[in-house]
């Protein structure tokens, strides 16, 4: 369940937080143990890369966990931003009303001009 008022913590926040410091793993130690550089690591701890499916194996494998923990974590951050993109942009109106035009559904389930 995505939280209402607040982001979902990112796939980075949760490594760092509850991976990397417990157990007192460098980026460099994980980065090695993934076989990746370490910028990869550091690029998704600081919230700058998404969890891609590879790395989600990658992660599972150097921390004994699952690619779909890391996937979920994804995902979630993902929806939420979405979502509250989505919510944002109904709020102004949408995109036809910005741009002064009704839209209508057709039968082909693609939206047309009204």
């Amino acid at each position: 369940m995505l939280p209402m008022n607040r982001p979902p913590s990112t796939p980075g926040e949760m490594l760092l937080e509850e991976f990397l410091k417990p157990r007192r793993i460098s980026q460099v130690d994980l980065a090695a143990r993934m076989d990746v550089p370490v910028q990869r690591v550091n690029t998704i701890v600081n919230g700058k890369r998404g969890i891609t499916a590879e790395t989600a194996i990658l992660l599972s494998e150097a921390l004994d966990t699952t690619p779909e923990f890391w996937m979920g974590l994804q995902v979630d951050h993902d929806l939420w931003h979405a979502l509250r993109k989505r919510a944002a942009r109904k709020d102004k109106g949408g995109v036809a009303a910005a741009h002064g035009r009704r839209t209508t559904w057709s039968g082909t389930g693609r939206r047309r001009p009204a």
